[in-house]
């Protein structure tokens, strides 16, 4: 017989082995770590190596500028004649070995590999990823850039063609130092093998600009491209990383944004897979994701466009999405000795991306689809976001004095919805006496006769008090728009949230509850409370006006349930903002109702009114069904 003591003791030590396996099983933020320590700490596998300036290249902003005629050439053409000996000396076993060629700014770290003067890879300096980690953009440096074109022989692609650096102003004191220009070339071949010209990538970074200029230039290009106009192919792919805590909102950020020559924004799918030909003009495509993108410019356009947008379900949790493109463009080897293209890598800031006049900034959702909701949010929101930035405050409290501002500017509103459900409420025992004295469906014209009546004498319009709702109902969409894609969040703690751009859970459950989550977010569990307390509220001052619906009332307290399921997994910010609105409405209506009395509204509603009222339009529609209804009963 088993001893009672062993039976609780094995039951205490199965409990105890259960524990422990649930605590130690990593989730995904677990997996990151676990990816992160085998070597891959910033998401890639491949390293990247740097050359001094002594061996080949290394231009930084920060470096004092080197006295070597080689790298600080004072002839600034597109290829230096004094070509960087190492480079000479070294060009053989370039060609059989891919390098990758690292280059810093202020902003960024560039590495373009030798194999096609592809970027491969860039970093920004400024910002971190979720996880404190180097923000980079690409997944394993997986980026490609390919140009693809037609020579008198065959069909060649710049992938294909290994290049070497020839120039780089090195930033010397000859010239500018707001730019970092290099040179890379390789060399192009007739069917004899022989060389006859070459290829040229020149890349410009700026030191306080997340732009580059690239021009491609092909030099005597009359002895090996075909003559005359011809349409060349590039094939620009990356895979995309993660930057963000939660994958999940990131990944449905995250798509090919693109805009037609006539600079109309348009994107694929941003949940699904989803691809896309585009026979019409461009002018630029974007990989963009939930805060960063990347967006290639044509300087004229781009003929036509293929595009893709992919998961390829890689369980890495440093993946995001796949991103493919592939572009045409016109060339004419009379007319044109180079093209030029601009590459925007950085925040998706409207301030950054607005400057450009590309409408690169309809990339952050603001609400583009119904011009109102964006114009709340260009012309009302962000100036005076960006406005409160400039006193260096914590952006918990620049939510705060913007939340108040805007109710200040819609108190007129707010006034006037409230006078309006006052003189309903003084009209409430006259509207009941009509709907006794016409309790039948088929007396519904005529009661609606009575009511419109009613409303004439006292002087309501029954109609006035949804007038100030729908005028409010831009500004509460354009900012359900604004927190959850303002950049200026991101990563921005507040009291016990650590990023307004992201939820603020102050618990972790442990386990999926089905339409809430695996968490508990503080901010939209006091924004749902706060929401029941002022459904409440107003139900008691303005009056019960959901009694003739029925399930109004139980649907007007189920809807700020439903909020703390939606929201939960939201922007923080987004979630305190509703919540300081609620708060400072509580306070609106008290205020109202002590300076606008009830008793002055009766007083006004009794005297009568010696002006010749209006007929509503409204009313005379009834009067006119009645009289038709009256005659086809006859």
């Amino acid at each position: 017989m088993i001893n009672k003591n062993h039976f609780f003791g094995m039951i205490l030590i199965f409990l105890i082995l259960v524990g422990f396996s649930v605590f130690t099983t990593p989730g995904v933020k677990d997996e990151r770590k676990t990816f992160e320590n085998k070597g891959a700490k910033n998401c890639l596998a491949k390293p990247i190596s740097i050359y001094s300036s002594k061996q080949v290249l290394h231009g930084r902003f920060h470096d004092d500028c080197q006295n070597n005629s080689n790298l600080c050439a004072e002839d600034s053409k597109l290829i230096a004649k004094n070509s960087i000996e190492s480079n000479e000396s070294n060009s053989n076993t370039s060609a059989c070995k891919d390098t990758n060629y690292v280059f810093e700014t202020k902003l960024m770290r560039i590495s373009i590999s030798s194999t096609g003067a592809e970027i491969k890879q860039i970093e920004l300096n400024e910002f971190k990823t979720g996880d404190s980690m180097p923000l980079k953009f690409f997944y394993n440096n997986e980026a490609d850039f390919d140009l693809a074109f037609s020579t008198d022989s065959e069909e060649l692609s710049t992938s294909e063609m290994q290049f070497v650096p020839v120039y780089t102003n090195k930033l010397c004191d000859n010239v500018s130092k707001d730019s970092l220009v290099v040179v890379l070339k390789a060399p192009a071949y007739d069917k004899n093998m022989s060389e006859v010209g070459a290829v040229l990538f020149k890349y410009t970074f700026f030191n306080n600009s997340y732009q580059i200029n690239l021009n491609i230039d092909f030099q005597e290009n009359s002895d090996f491209l075909k003559e005359g106009k011809q349409l060349m192919k590039i094939n620009w792919s990356a895979d995309l990383a993660t930057k963000e805590k939660n994958r999940d909102t990131e990944c449905s950020a995250s798509t090919v944004y693109y805009a037609k020559e006539n600079l109309r924004v348009d994107n694929l799918s941003e949940t699904d897979n989803d691809e896309s030909v585009i026979n019409t003009p461009l002018k630029w495509i974007s990989f963009k994701q939930q805060f960063f993108s990347t967006s290639i410019i044509a300087k004229e356009k781009f003929v036509s466009a293929s595009l893709k947008s992919l998961d390829k379900g890689l369980s890495d949790p440093c993946y995001l999405k796949t991103m493919q493109s592939s572009m045409l463009f016109e060339y004419d080897t009379k007319e044109n000795s180079s093209v030029d293209f601009q590459i925007y890598a950085g925040p998706n800031k409207y301030s950054n991306l607005k400057p450009y006049n590309l409408h690169l900034e309809h990339q952050i959702p603001l609400g583009w689809s119904f011009r109102p909701i964006a114009w709340v949010n260009q012309y009302i929101v962000i100036p005076v976001f960006n406005w409160l930035e400039g006193y260096s405050l914590n952006y918990g409290i620049i939510i705060l004095i913007l939340t108040i501002l805007l109710k200040i500017g819609l108190s007129p509103i707010t006034i006037k919805t409230y006078i309006s459900s006052a003189k309903m409420r003084v009209l409430k025992p006259e509207i009941e006496s009509i709907n006794k004295r016409f309790p039948n469906s088929d007396d519904a014209l005529a009661k609606q006769k009575e009511m419109m009546n009613l409303y004439q004498q006292a002087g309501v319009n029954p109609f006035s008090g949804c007038m100030p709702m729908l005028l409010q109902f831009p500004i509460l969409i354009a900012m359900f728009n604004f927190f959850p894609a303002s950049f200026e969040l991101r990563q921005q703690p507040f009291l016990w949230a650590d990023d307004l751009s992201n939820y603020d859970s102050v618990l972790d459950l442990g386990y999926t509850i089905p339409f809430y989550g695996d968490h508990i977010s503080m901010f939209c569990l006091l924004m749902t409370i706060s929401t029941i307390i002022y459904t409440r509220l107003n139900e008691k001052v303005m009056g019960d006006s959901s009694g003739s619906v029925p399930g109004m009332r139980t649907l007007m307290y189920i809807m700020p349930l439903t909020f703390l399921g939606f929201f939960n997994s939201y922007s923080a910010g987004l979630s305190y903002y509703y919540l300081l609105a609620n708060i400072f409405s509580f306070i609106q209506i008290f205020a109202i109702r002590k300076i606008y009395n009830e008793k002055k509204v009766r007083e006004q509603m009794s005297v009568p009114n010696k002006k010749k009222r209006k007929r509503m339009g409204l009313q005379t529609l009834l009067d006119a069904a009645i009289k038709s209804s009256q005659t086809q009963s006859e």
